[in-house]
């Protein structure tokens, strides 16, 4: 009995601990062949990626791909390779857009945006900033992420991409607002 009251304090302390160094403990099932191709086959990308988000992270990004792949359809690979950006997988979340046909990579682009758009509505356009690039690259016009593309880089001091991020907003954006005043005034420090 003394033994699991120990285990229970120790427990407590140990959540306390997480707790106050803003970590989670997720435990997730044993995920079999089975489930996996039921969840790939009667689901899009987007249901895929509500299952699969909490596990695109660095430790298991892979794991998530390997034991539960999203569908092959568009949404699937648009899905997929947002979830290998948050990871901070770049590289391979570029390879995954590149599957698909030229005419579509603009469109995977797009979901891969929508996917890290809000860390960087929430102003972390430094974890942000290498997914903004990666939509830039296969959307070039989208103003959002080039502003937040631009934004990352002034903030790392690499001024010549920041400088050409933002003037590439300020051509595709007309509007005189918040996010307009913000790419001037960082391009006036640029110089």
């Amino acid at each position: 009995m003394r033994l699991l009251y120990m285990a229970g304090i120790a427990y407590l302390l140990a959540t306390a601990f997480a707790l106050t160094r803003g970590l989670t403990w997720v435990s997730h099932p044993i995920v079999t062949p089975v489930t996996t191709a039921s969840t790939a086959t009667n689901g899009g990308g987007g249901a895929w990626f509500e299952q699969a988000r909490s596990r695109c992270n660095t430790l298991e990004v892979e794991i998530v791909h390997r034991h539960d792949p999203p569908p092959t359809s568009l949404e699937g690979v648009g899905y997929s390779a947002a979830c290998w950006a948050l990871a901070g997988r770049i590289d391979d979340a570029r390879r995954q857009i590149l599957t698909l046909s030229v005419d579509n990579r603009w469109k995977a682009a797009g979901i891969v945006f929508n996917v890290g758009h809000p860390v960087a509505d929430m102003g972390d356009d430094l974890s942000a900033g290498p997914i903004m690039e990666l939509v830039v690259e296969f959307w070039p016009n989208h103003y959002m992420a080039l502003y937040h593309a631009g934004a990352a880089r002034y903030a790392l001091g690499d001024f010549e991409p920041a400088g050409r991020h933002l003037q590439a907003f300020l051509q595709t954006y007309d509007q005189k607002d918040g996010w307009t005043s913000s790419a001037k005034a960082m391009l006036k420090e640029i110089g």
